[in-house]
């Protein structure tokens, strides 16, 4: 076959696959002369048909639901001609030689918020959540990381910052923040969560929307150095099997790490999305154990010490540990466990009447990476596998999606998430079984509802 017609057919073939395209786009096709990328480009081609073909019978489907039910708001709109805003018609405001950029002032809305549920009356030791209802993608910005303080908010001038490590070790050694970063540095993704995510809504509702319930969860691409490689440097005794890791605020905040697991995953971090960390997550240095409750991942850390027994701190004591049946505590509970849930539609949000709606959350776990998530509409009685999207990466956070038609009858909706162990999240109720339900309970990891009412209303319905 000559090359005339060879081409002839694939440009035939290029066109049938557009599904009647433009005449500007059969004109281009017709006149490629990239023949040595021919096949390559009929491949792309033929995607891009159909995901017109799925796009236009989308907004069918859509324009359909809009004229039925009017929820849709311009699909349903008639054809008008579009107005030219005053934006359009003048210079934007000066570019400014250096500056450090700035959310659009039309997303105001999207801050922190501290607890508004249990109110401190004092600014030093408390927490400050991320709103994950408007997070777009798996990366939580860092003017919005979640944060947990004992002491306020240390300010530390990295010149003069320092890492000491000692203990059972051969060579004790005092690190600067230059020499910390002339190392070779390794970025992750994974999620970070306080173990006080959602303790405060059990049994009732106390919480309003899903920034106050699980906002003490965020996800960001974690830069710095693996803990391995200063601890093989300095020679840990043989009989070593635990380690201290203490921060330089005024709280002196420090937390026991099994050996096992700093020398596995542990890592200095010196940075977070792409710069290094903000004050209020540790800035210049913290620890982080992937998976790992937030409050192990020590801030601002200055000092590692090696030992053959745990520290049994005020932190791993009267806090951080888990009430069980018959009035014992559980210890070092440090491992986050499967969860997840939606984030749209959620508290104090409102729907605009029976039709389409696109359901909307997260799914991570301490354990491994998100396998599947279930969504049910109908308070339980069913489940229906909800679309995982890529990236899945292990103990990162996962965002899902799942369309619902909503017939406008009052419901209840949540997600259930399973990961690569095979565990799947549990309800309260389960959890019941094995753990006391009382007081400051933490480790919230169980299915979490939302109810809709008809008007479109969306509460909290955990109980």
């Amino acid at each position: 076959m000559s090359r005339k017609t060879k081409l002839s057919q694939y440009d035939k073939n290029m066109i049938d696959v557009l599904a009647e395209p433009t005449r500007e786009e059969a004109s281009a096709l017709l006149k490629h002369k990239t023949y040595a990328k021919e096949e390559r480009l009929y491949e792309d081609m033929s995607e891009l048909g159909r995901g017109r073909r799925r796009f236009m019978s989308g907004i069918a489907a859509a324009g359909a639901a809009a004229a039925a039910a009017g929820t849709l708001g311009s699909a349903s709109a008639k054809a008008e001609k579009l107005s030219v805003p005053e934006w359009s018609k003048s210079m934007g405001r000066p570019i400014d030689p250096k500056v450090y950029g700035l959310p659009s002032k039309y997303e105001g809305h999207y801050k922190r918020n501290r607890t508004d549920v249990y109110v401190n009356k004092q600014n030093f030791s408390d927490w400050s959540m991320t709103p994950i209802q408007h997070q777009k993608g798996i990366v939580t910005p860092n003017g919005v990381i979640f944060e947990r303080h004992h002491a306020g908010i240390a300010d530390i001038d990295p010149d003069k910052h320092r890492l000491v490590i000692h203990g059972m070790v051969k060579r004790p050694m005092v690190y600067t923040m230059d020499a910390l970063m002339r190392y070779p540095s390794v970025s992750r993704f994974h999620f970070l969560e306080c173990s006080g995510n959602g303790l405060t809504d059990w049994l009732k509702p106390l919480s309003k929307t899903v920034q106050q319930t699980h906002g003490l969860l965020s996800c960001s691409q974690w830069t710095g150095i693996p803990i391995s490689w200063l601890l093989d440097e300095v020679g840990m005794s043989k009989d070593a099997k635990w380690i201290l890791f203490e921060g330089a605020d005024g709280s002196g905040h420090a937390r026991s790490i099994p050996i096992s697991k700093a020398m596995g995953e542990g890592m200095l971090v010196f940075g977070s999305g792409g710069e290094m960390l903000r004050p209020e997550n540790g800035y210049p240095l913290r620890a982080f154990f992937p998976g790992w409750e937030g409050n192990t991942c020590v801030k601002w850390l200055r000092r590692i010490k090696v030992s053959d027994k745990p520290w049994h701190l005020r932190s791993e004591t009267a806090r951080y540990t888990d009430p069980m049946p018959g009035g014992k505590w559980r210890q070092f509970s440090m491992e986050m466990e499967c969860k997840s849930v939606i984030a749209n539609p959620s508290g104090g949000m409102q729907l605009k009447g029976p039709g389409d709606y696109t359901i909307q959350g997260f799914a991570w776990s301490g354990r491994g990476s998100i396998k599947a998530v279930d969504v049910t509409t109908d308070g339980g009685k069913t489940w229906r596998a909800a679309e995982v999207e890529g990236p899945v990466m292990d103990k990162c956070m996962t965002q899902f999606r799942y369309n619902w038609k909503w017939d406008g009858a009052p419901t209840k909706i949540a997600s259930r998430a399973v990961d690569s162990t095979g565990y799947v999240q549990p309800t309260v109720e389960d959890l019941k079984k094995a753990r006391y339900i009382a007081g400051f309970v933490q480790h919230h990891n169980g299915i979490f509802p939302w109810s809709v009412s008809a008007n479109g209303e969306v509460k909290n319905a955990i109980a």
